[in-house]
């Protein structure tokens, strides 16, 4: 249970990040709704800390924050994407969009019913929980992710490095008439092969 300071800052955090999270949708100026996100990304990352998932709204900020909400801030600035024509549309997927949001509202309150009227639940996780007083919440998901899912997230690391690679060489385009770098060619290179010692006469230039 919370006490009433942590109360206090659980309903500001809430607040704001309701409000915040409405303007992203409403704000008529995109980079103004990628700022409003990255303040909503603060005020849950705020929310996690309350909760004494630290590890969390760590990932929240580094990640999200960091990568993330700054990226799609450079390419609305450097982009000159015409919002108006992408907004125009946008009332044609409203159905879908309302759809969506209802699935997505009942598994969140089935999830949350679920543990309400039964919260006997809890003792049939597989794993036991660790107790926060001996082992904080990041070093338990550190445990359990290097040792039980070691295999998997090896093979998420994998599939990022082929994808990457896979981008790389799908974007790289040799145009004729470019010079491009050659790391052997200026590694090889020699006094005799990089300088060349020309005789200019007097009153010309090269």
């Amino acid at each position: 249970m919370l006490n009433g300071l942590e109360a206090a800052f659980f309903y500001l955090f809430a607040f704001i990040a309701i409000g915040a999270a409405f303007m992203v949708i409403s704000a008529r100026n995109p980079v103004h709704s990628v700022l409003y996100l990255i303040l909503t990304f603060f005020n849950a990352a705020g929310l996690f800390l309350l909760t004494g998932a630290e590890f969390l709204a760590m990932i929240l900020l580094v990640v999200y924050v960091g990568a993330v909400a700054v990226l799609f801030l450079f390419v609305v600035m450097m982009l000159d994407v015409d919002f108006a024509e992408l907004k125009s549309g946008a009332l044609q997927y409203a159905p879908v969009g309302a759809l969506v949001g209802l699935i997505l509202a009942a598994e969140l309150i089935a999830v949350l019913g679920g543990y309400a009227f039964t919260p006997q639940l809890a003792g049939g996780i597989a794993k036991p929980i660790p107790d926060i007083a001996t082992t904080h919440n990041t070093a338990a998901l550190g445990d359990v992710l290097y040792t039980d899912y070691i295999f998997f997230f090896q093979i998420a690391g994998l599939v990022l490095l082929v994808a990457m690679i896979g981008a790389i060489v799908l974007t790289l385009r040799h145009k004729e008439g470019v010079k491009r770098q050659s790391i052997p060619a200026q590694v090889a290179r020699t006094p005799a092969t990089a300088i060349e010692i020309k005789k200019v006469e007097t009153g010309k230039g090269l």
